[in-house]
């Protein structure tokens, strides 16, 4: 049983997340355009991102990540093969 307050709480917490995405950016993969909000369905954004700039740049960002992450995987390869 939850009582009055909780549930008040729960309710704030809901719309400071609303408000906190609303502020965020995203990158349409269809249009290739910014957007600021979650205002495309999901699996035609990408993100979020904290500026307009960064949503601009959500490709360059993908691929540096990527690479990343498969150095990282040559590396933990190497190392659980002993060499």
């Amino acid at each position: 049983m939850t009582n009055g307050w909780r549930d008040m709480g729960d309710n704030r917490q809901n719309e400071n997340d609303s408000k906190q995405d609303s502020r965020q950016w995203y990158y349409n993969t269809v249009t290739g355009q910014p957007e600021q909000g979650m205002v495309s369905p999901i699996d035609q954004r990408m993100g979020p991102y904290d500026s307009r700039e960064d949503a601009l740049r959500a490709w360059e960002i993908v691929r540096r990540r990527n690479q990343k992450w498969d150095n990282d995987d040559r590396q933990w390869n190497r190392w659980s093969e002993g060499k």
